[in-house]
């Protein structure tokens, strides 16, 4: 994820239309519109403080006049906008109408007011003799501006909370159907279930991805983007692993993968709601982590501060201040997986920080008693000593964190382990197991111990969220691995089985490698460079990645509803579940794309699975078309119907597919994404719709071979 883990995952800006279960309604877009006008507004009321400022002895010329003229029209036609949006979250929210309305009427005052007095254009003219204007009524501009400032503001922080309302709201009806979900005992009621899940989960995304760009604090947008990360991968795994369970009831490996993808999953839904509201459950207090990275930071910044002040910190602070930052470097040295060089390294270092304090704090006592050129000169000398070992003790743990995770990625790169836990689980092998499950549980605790170290070198409070993040990830998914394998391993002709431990899998192999992003970027901004993202490889960044993968996510979720269908099928080499399936397993690579993720890493991987989508749809409806002339004519026409909904469609795709965009990649992808989901919405509906007349064909026949042999017995 490097710096902001799932950036580009669930969802993002955009608006949710609806309404919540909780009795108020609230396009999201509002808030976007408010903070755009605001925008807006501010330069303008800069422009208006100029104004205010402008000498009154300077000429006022025409073109003077008509700029004072055209700031004041803009102010006005802006806060007319700004109060268009407000009166529309006033009309949805009527808890918060009467507040709203009261700071929409100020603002719209305040701009009337101030288009008033910058009404100058005729006042080198006789007539405008005794008009009040901004440069006889100063006060009165100056009161404006500032009620202006401070409605808006208002209107801002009372749409700020509905928005909050509105992420509650959901993340409640997200949980509500999760607590359905885990207790389902039938596969058709999980499937109807599921599919609600699904649709709330992209309102939830929509919300957060709009909060999560919203937010200032880099920190918190961390955070959200390590959450919404969670649960959008979560979302996935919760699929397959709630359909393993109910194939396989008894298990208890297959209830214990389940277990640990809901409690996970609540309690990003928990971390959302800490992170918007800015409060913690039951009181709790944030015992902040302080990396070596900081700690030193801030270490050198004292010392260097004894230039100016040398009563600035007591002698025996600095002593207890520098204990603290070497006593954590014991996280380096007592690590099995600290290289004995390195370990020697840190250790030499530490001591040679602590002499040169000393030696410090021996000048400075000098120093405070007799003030001469010379202790002088002594004490810059000491000052520059200590912050030099201090850098070269950086450098050390750097080297020694970032060399472990180097060496660590490499040597998982191939992902052994999890290959031969895939094979030993269809293999049935339980001996085979516990020796995989073990190098793999080994394999966890490096990576684990990797990440401490990172969090510790990481250099800024995103990465180091991003650490924790990889951290947990490692140690859950791992457990989750494990737990698939064995299901798999006691069910080894499971399909189901398999698709579950292929998903853990993959969101293992996916961290393997947002670790290694992660790894440049701490590397980055170490060498002063300040994380450049690595991320997307073909697609734009911010806004609009967070676009596209908002519209993958809706991807994913629909090619989890095409597996449930295909599931249902007795025959599962039936021509058009083949289709079906090739269909989903593209569009769900497409959905990985969106991400970031998958076998798909540019453009033009993208463009030729699209050509292969398309061709894939086209022989479905041919496959479907051939289905449709053992049916009868009514059933065959409602067929036929729906298919001509999805030809067109193929044809659509492949058109926009050769289509040159030049320097539009995104627009691009955009129109195929979007086409795509329409076609993966179709390909659902004709799932269930064949799958519905196939058995009512088979139970029209079984009655006709039943009444065939009734006769043949009477006779």
């Amino acid at each position: 994820m490097a710096a902001s883990p799932g950036s580009a995952g669930l969802g993002g800006a955009g608006a949710v239309h609806g309404s919540s279960p909780s009795g108020f309604a609230f396009d999201s877009g509002l808030e976007i519109k408010t903070r755009s006008v605001e925008q807006t507004l501010l330069p303008l009321v800069s422009q208006i403080t100029t104004l205010i400022n402008h000498k009154d002895n300077t000429k006022k010329s025409d073109k003077t006049l008509q700029a004072i003229q055209r700031v004041g029209q803009a102010v006005n036609l802006a806060v007319g906008r700004f109060v268009k949006v407000g009166e529309a979250i006033a009309n949805e929210n009527r808890d918060l109408k009467e507040e709203i309305n009261i700071a929409c009427i100020e603002a719209k005052q305040a701009g009337e007011t101030i288009a008033a007095l910058t009404d100058v254009t005729n006042l080198n003219h006789p007539e405008s003799d005794g008009q009040i204007t901004i440069f006889t009524d100063k006060t009165g501009v100056i009161k404006a501006a500032r009620l202006l400032l401070s409605s808006v503001t208002k209107v801002l922080l009372l749409a700020d909370r509905v928005v909050i309302k509105q992420i509650i709201a959901s993340r409640n009806k997200v949980l509500a159907t999760m607590e359905r979900l885990e207790k389902v005992n039938s596969f058709q009621e999980f499937v109807q279930i599921f599919s609600q899940f699904g649709n709330e989960m992209v309102e939830f995304a929509h919300l957060t991805g709009d909060r999560q760009n919203d937010l200032k604090d880099e920190k918190k947008k961390a955070k959200m983007a390590a959450a919404r990360a969670v649960l959008e991968k979560g979302t996935m795994m919760l699929l397959t692993a709630s359909k393993t369970c109910l194939r396989h009831p008894n298990c208890e490996s297959a209830h214990k993968n389940k277990e640990g993808v809901f409690d996970r999953m609540k309690v990003a839904l928990d971390k959302v709601i800490e992170i918007v509201t800015d409060c913690k459950p039951n009181g709790e207090t944030d015992l902040s982590f302080v990396s070596l990275f900081t700690g030193i930071k801030e270490f050198k910044m004292t010392i260097e501060a004894l230039r100016e002040n040398l009563y600035f910190q007591s002698k025996e602070n600095l002593s207890t201040t520098l204990e603290v930052i070497l006593e954590r470097t014991e996280d380096f040295t007592d690590s099995a997986y600290t290289s004995h060089e390195h370990r020697e390294r840190i250790l030499e270092l530490s001591a040679q920080s602590r002499m040169e304090l000393q030696q410090l704090i021996s000048v400075c006592i000098q120093a405070q008693s007799k003030k001469t050129k010379s202790i002088a000169e002594e004490l810059e000398l000491s000052i520059l000593k200590i912050s030099h070992s201090l850098n070269e003790l950086k450098k050390e743990l750097h080297s020694t964190a970032t060399q472990l995770a180097a060496d660590l990625l490499k040597c998982h790169a191939d992902h052994v382990v999890l290959k031969a836990l895939r094979l030993t689980g269809v293999e049935g092998s339980l001996e085979a197991l516990a020796e995989y499950a073990c190098k793999l549980s080994e394999q966890k605790e490096q990576l684990v111990e990797a990440c401490r170290l990172l969090r510790h070198v990481s250099g800024t409070e995103p990465l180091e969220i991003t650490c924790i993040h990889a951290e947990e990830t490692f140690q859950v998914t791992g457990q989750q691995i494990i737990s698939a394998a064995e299901t798999l391993t006691l069910h080894p002709s499971s399909k189901i089985a398999k698709e579950n431990l292929d998903v853990f899998c993959e969101a293992w192999e996916s961290q393997i490698s947002d670790m290694s992003t992660l790894l440049r970027e701490i590397t980055d901004v170490f060498e002063g460079r300040r994380g450049e993202k690595y991320g997307y490889l073909s697609l734009p960044k911010t806004t609009e990645q967070a676009r596209v993968a908002r519209l993958g996510l809706k991807l994913g979720l629909l090619s989890s509803d095409a597996d449930c269908e295909i599931e249902k099928w007795a025959d599962q080499e039936n021509e058009i579940v083949r289709h079906g399936r090739n269909m989903s397993r593209i569009a769900y690579s497409l959905y990985l794309f969106t991400r970031g993720e998958g076998p798909l890493k540019t453009s033009q991987d993208l463009i030729h699975q699209l050509e292969v989508f398309a061709a894939e749809g086209l022989k479905f409806t041919s496959s479907i078309q051939g289905f449709s002339k053992q049916l009868k004519d009514d059933d065959k026409l409602t067929l036929l119907l729906e298919i001509n909904k999805l030809i067109p469609l193929c044809h659509q795709l492949q058109t926009i597919t050769k289509t040159s965009l030049q320097n539009k990649v995104l627009l691009k992808v955009d129109k195929c994404i979007t086409k795509t989901r329409s076609m993966m919405a179709l390909l659902v509906q004709l799932l269930s719709l064949c799958y519905k007349l196939l058995k009512k064909t088979e139970n029209v026949r079984w009655v006709s071979v039943t009444n065939k042999d009734t006769v043949d017995g009477k006779t």
